[in-house]
């Protein structure tokens, strides 16, 4: 009976960790298809309420509310595309816990409550993200495609990315990122207020790890596909992969020369 209810439970526990995986592969999916159709929609000239919303933040004519919620809402995409993939083991475990947990009479939130908390702290960051491509653009800082016109600021932001990763800071956000376990540990909650709570936590520590390297999109270019891909993919590997503690390293050395030779020949 024990081992019948053993396996019964790893069906269930695989079945679980198999919806959560689609579902978050499927966030993600759709935040792809709405990048590549608003980029597609910008090379068109589309006409459209959003298309004329993102010419106005292109054209260098002021933004108007419009304009600010439009660009906030290609952030907050964008975000969900370029993050959701490195949450998602953190996302699966809360899964397993929560089945555990139920399986032991005592439910816990669900891990959509979990991911909900970290949506809330990326939707904050894109808010900023706004914000900062506003000023950028009332100082006539963004070429069309949103990417930095100055050669002096993008070896700024390229630099400042480098020296980022060698810093405490990065390594302390980037431990509690690396390791699902370290972070339930250390912040576990109880409850559906607590899940959210630590939906949160998690989201500041995915923020303090990854917002410099976000800052490079105003270098490539807010909407170049090829590379959000790149920057996205680049988290990913750092989070997730064997060597990702020394693959932030190495990208870090290699944007400080790429920004110290930029300005040099600026």
């Amino acid at each position: 009976m024990s081992a019948t209810r053993h396996t019964s439970l790893e069906t269930v526990l695989g079945r679980d960790r198999a919806l959560v995986l689609a579902s978050l592969v499927g966030v993600a999916a759709l935040a792809w298809l709405y990048l590549v159709k608003l980029a597609l929609g910008m090379a068109e000239g589309d006409t459209s309420l959003m298309g004329m919303g993102r010419m106005g933040a292109m054209d260098g004519t002021p933004w108007d509310g419009i304009t600010f919620a439009l660009m906030f809402v290609m952030w907050l995409v964008m975000m969900m595309g370029m993050m959701v993939p490195s949450a998602a083991p953190m996302i699966l475990l809360c899964a397993v816990v929560k089945r555990k947990a139920a399986e032991k009479g005592q439910p816990i939130a669900s891990a959509n409550v979990f991911a909900a908390g970290y949506l809330i702290v990326w939707g904050a960051f894109a808010a900023v993200a706004t914000t900062l491509q506003w000023g950028l653009h009332e100082a006539a800082l963004l070429s069309p495609r949103m990417a930095s016109t100055s050669p002096v600021l993008s070896g700024i932001v390229l630099i400042a990315a480098g020296l980022y990763q060698f810093t405490p800071l990065k390594r302390a956000c980037l431990k509690h990122c690396r390791s699902p376990l370290h972070f339930l540990g250390h912040h576990w909650r109880k409850g559906t207020r607590g899940a959210v709570r630590m939906g949160i936590e998690h989201g500041l520590f995915c923020v303090g790890c990854c917002w410099v390297l976000m800052a490079l999109l105003f270098v490539g270019g807010v909407m170049n596909l090829l590379w959000v891909a790149a920057i996205m993919v680049f988290v990913l590997l750092e989070k997730v992969a064997p060597y990702g503690v020394v693959i932030g390293r190495i990208a870090g050395a290699a944007l400080l020369v790429a920004g110290t030779l930029l300005i040099a020949h600026a």
